[in-house]
């Protein structure tokens, strides 16, 4: 039998970007293994996006589930140290940078397994951002790095990353955009959610944003002003939504407060947002590609070319309302500014890269 290529699966953004690779590597004949951590055990969060995304129903759940870091690392590596040690892969495919990601470079790395790196390159240069020490340490760890924005491979060539190990593939995320375009059916979406006409889709999750009372507060306050100028659409994110609640979130007329949504329901309601208020890394890339304004609300971004290419815009709490009453006027920037090698085209690149690298 052949040794398996194992993809490692934590968080919904691994779900979007492992689909077009793993099907690109089913038409290559690839034999292989998903095993889906359990980082997010909401099923809101996980499983309504394998039956969505069309990906095979993982070969294990480890059941993780949530945690502080150095637990929940732990509990990946040890989980994970046992399905590899069993399966004996040839290749552990990594998406992102989760903590699942991070656990699994770590124990392939010390059991001798090749890892690739899907996503690899992305900096933020901001080392308080769990995210960052993750990306970080996997790209060193990983025997490919798979690319999805140019700039990416200058930063692994400043961190002394050999060029042979780097490969600019593009980005796997927006293969399933363009995959399932005609899914995203926005009055359906806003005809199940009782939602208007206009509205500015929110979502906030990151640490910095949501885990200290005040700062969520501060958050709240400011996202109530942009409700002001607009019905505010925010599904809510198990992480933070405790503290976004408590500090009064949903007092607002304007503020309609969703649970979680499928990778449908969720790209679907921001295709027709008039604009969005995002701290998520993913949605940046999707707005760019949908042509919806998009107001991060981070000090830095990973993904600079949605800056330069694209519709996104990094703001602070007190630039957010006067920024989302200019995106509010201005509506949806004119023409395709699509990044490089963003063409629905990136998972059979990775598998070429893949196939090749393993031949050898």
């Amino acid at each position: 039998m052949l040794a398996p290529i194992v993809h490692v699966l934590g968080a919904r953004p691994n779900f979007v970007k492992a689909a077009p690779v793993i099907a690109a590597l089913r038409a290559a004949g690839a034999e292989q293994a998903v095993v889906h951590t359990g980082q997010h055990y909401d099923a809101r969060m996980s499983e309504i996006f394998f039956a969505e995304l069309g990906l095979p129903e993982p070969d294990v759940n480890l059941g993780v589930g949530s945690g502080g870091h150095a637990e929940q690392t732990a509990a990946l590596m040890i989980g994970l140290e046992g399905e590899f040690t069993s399966r004996s892969p040839a290749l552990v495919i990594v998406y992102g940078d989760v903590n699942s990601t991070l656990a699994a470079a770590l124990v392939a790395a010390k059991l001798h397994i090749p890892v690739a790196h899907v996503e690899a390159g992305l900096r933020s240069f901001d080392m308080t951002m769990p995210e960052e020490v993750n990306r970080r340490v996997t790209d060193q760890l990983s025997a490919l790095c798979l690319v999805t924005s140019p700039e990416g491979i200058g930063h692994l060539a400043a961190e002394g990353v050999p060029v042979s190990r780097a490969h600019l593939v593009g980005n796997p995320m927006i293969d399933t955009l363009l995959a399932n375009l005609d899914s995203f059916d926005t009055a359906r979406v806003r005809a199940g959610h009782g939602l208007p006409e206009r509205y500015v889709l929110a979502t906030v999750h990151r640490p910095a944003n949501v885990d200290a009372p005040q700062t969520a507060a501060t958050l709240v306050r400011h996202l109530h002003g942009v409700a002001d100028l607009a019905d505010l659409v925010i599904p809510v994110h198990p992480r933070g939504r405790a503290n976004l609640l408590a500090a009064g979130l949903d007092d607002h007329p304007g503020v309609h407060v969703l649970e979680p949504l499928g990778y449908t329901d969720f790209l679907a309601a921001v295709r027709g947002a008039a604009a969005v208020v995002t701290d998520s890394g993913g949605l940046q890339e999707e707005t760019t590609i949908l042509g919806v304004p998009c107001l991060t609300v981070r000090p830095n971004t990973e993904r600079p070319i949605t800056i330069t290419h694209g519709t996104n815009r990094l703001v602070t709490f007190e630039e957010l309302v006067p920024s989302a009453r200019k995106a509010l006027e201005a509506g949806v920037p004119a023409g395709d500014r699509r990044p490089p090698l963003w063409d629905g085209h990136a998972g059979p690149r990775i598998a070429e890269v893949i196939m090749e690298y393993l031949g050898e």
